[in-house]
């Protein structure tokens, strides 16, 4: 039988047919550079850089931008529904990310050589009407009910070696529901993301 367990790295090359035109590398790199020298400019309190326009930096997306300290996460900050570049967008998030993210304390200089970033953009999201549709590694999850909402990003699942239902309970407590608030009414809703990272560019 043919393995289809992924890992970190098959996520971020782009493993998945997302739906949309997969970035280019020459595009993620760019827009990691951009993230990078945004945190940086943020942590130094310097003006932000000015973002860049070309190719897959142009069309409005659904974007997060995640920090890990030595492999430990130190931050992630996301934005859906924008109308703004992705370029634009992952400037934004990424000097926010930096001191912004009420879970952490905000990021210092002394820190910054050992931070790693991690960009994921998003697909529109469905809903989904049961947990046997969730293909972990593969989907995001958001749990919604009423004004509230909670969402994990494709890769938590498989970092944290969760099953369906321990994702999907996560992804209700963080919305501030209980953790069986999928069986109580909330909406369920599945996308998929193109993660990629410094540490995963730098390996190739």
């Amino acid at each position: 039988m043919e393995d289809r367990s992924i890992g970190h790295r098959d996520l971020a090359l782009g493993f998945w047919d997302l739906g949309f035109d997969v970035i280019a590398l020459d595009d993620q790199r760019r827009l990691l550079a951009l993230a990078r020298r945004a945190l940086d400019a943020r942590v130094r309190r310097q003006p932000p850089p000015a973002a860049e326009r070309g190719g897959a930096l142009d069309p409005p997306s659904s974007v997060f931008v995640t920090i890990h300290n030595r492999g430990e996460l130190r931050g992630c900050l996301g934005r859906l529904e924008t109308r703004a570049p992705l370029a634009e967008t992952v400037v934004d998030l990424a000097a926010s990310v930096a001191d912004s993210d009420p879970r952490f304390d905000p990021v210092s200089l002394l820190e910054l050589p050992d931070i790693d970033i991690e960009i994921s953009v998003l697909t529109p999201e469905r809903t989904i009407h049961s947990i046997e549709e969730i293909e972990l590694g593969r989907h995001g999850i958001i749990a919604k009910q009423g004004a509230r909402r909670g969402l994990l990003l494709p890769q938590v699942a498989i970092e944290h070696r969760w099953d369906r239902e321990t994702f999907v309970s996560h992804a209700c407590l963080k919305a501030g529901l209980p953790r069986d608030g999928w069986r109580r009414g909330a909406e369920l809703l599945v996308f998929e993301a193109e993660v990629f990272g410094e540490r995963d560019l730098a390996a190739l």
